[in-house]
């Protein structure tokens, strides 16, 4: 469904220096397969995702989507693509229904085959019955959704999801996430971008993880953990956690890290470390099993990113 070679984009900045923000990008999408990018805010998750849909040419590198050459071929292969963006474009003059009919006639279908996909469309995004609806009757979920839905009107073959779930409550985004397990069921291709880690665990069959504009991992999200992470994590706050960290925990576990108040220990053998809380009756801990978080923070780094 997509080839990506070597991709590579590179911008002059304000200071008359060209900074290349996407270097050396590769990975396979294959058919009915949801696959993840991640990566901190500036790892070139959009610069990627604007040179996949032709709206931005590559300095380097080859695109194949859909067996169309991209960006030479992009409006061709456009009109198989459906597209979620970050945020919710749909036009307010129009109620729910019209808004689907309007995008269905940007791909150059009928109105009466729109029309016949309409019910369809909404019973699936969970708005039966909200056809004749202003947008600004909606809630933040149902806009979501609807725009979900309207990324559907011509039955494409790849969608791309960039962060569909950013800003909803835990009811919506349990929902958005049963409608795109659906779409997977029926064989659709899926593009997710997400800062949602767990998002990514229960979508994505693969996924690519970015930093500073290189792909630094790449792999199913359970192969990640367990080749990047020890499998046990344990995580200590409270008065004396410097003290307990610079103690002979040190000897016992694989990994330490400190992130504010907060020591992570990374670890096989999780009882000898928490044996060693019971002298520090101040602290208290959390232990769970790794996860995707933990591989993305360990490759990415803690630091915040703008």
């Amino acid at each position: 469904m997509l080839q990506v070679e070597h991709l590579r984009k590179r911008y002059l900045g304000g200071n008359g220096v060209w900074r290349e923000v996407l270097r050396d990008i590769s990975f396979a999408v294959q058919p009915g397969e949801c696959f993840g990018l991640l990566g901190p805010n500036g790892a070139g998750k959009t610069t990627t995702l604007r040179l996949l849909l032709g709206l931005s040419a590559p300095d380097g590198g080859q695109i194949h989507m859909l067996g169309h050459a991209i960006p030479q071929h992009a409006r061709v292969a456009r009109q198989h693509i459906g597209v979620v963006p970050q945020l919710d474009n749909l036009d307010p003059d129009f109620s729910v229904a019209e808004n689907l009919l309007v995008y269905g006639r940007y791909f150059g279908l009928g109105d009466a085959l729109i029309r016949s996909r309409i019910p369809e469309l909404l019973a699936f995004a969970g708005l039966e019955g909200r056809d004749a609806d202003a947008i600004s009757a909606l809630s933040g979920g149902m806009k979501r959704r609807l725009t979900l839905a309207r990324a559907l009107v011509n039955d494409p073959q790849l969608i791309f999801l960039d962060e569909p779930t950013t800003g909803l409550d835990p009811q919506a985004r349990h929902l958005i996430w049963q409608r795109l397990k659906l779409l997977i069921n029926k064989g659709k291709t899926i593009i997710l971008t997400t800062h949602f880690m767990d998002e990514a665990e229960r979508l994505c069959g693969r996924l690519a993880i970015m930093d500073q504009g290189g792909v630094v991992a790449q792999d199913a999200p359970r192969a990640l953990i367990r080749a990047h992470i020890e499998p046990q994590v344990i995580e200590v706050h409270g008065d004396g956690v410097e003290a307990w960290a610079s103690g002979r925990v040190r000897a016992l576990a694989q990994r330490l890290e400190q992130a504010g108040e907060t020591v992570f220990c990374y670890t096989s053998d999780p009882q000898p470390v928490l044996d060693t809380l019971q002298d520090f009756p101040g602290l208290q801990h959390l232990q769970r099993s790794a996860n995707l978080e933990d591989v993305f923070l360990k490759l990415t780094g803690r630091d915040l990113r703008d």
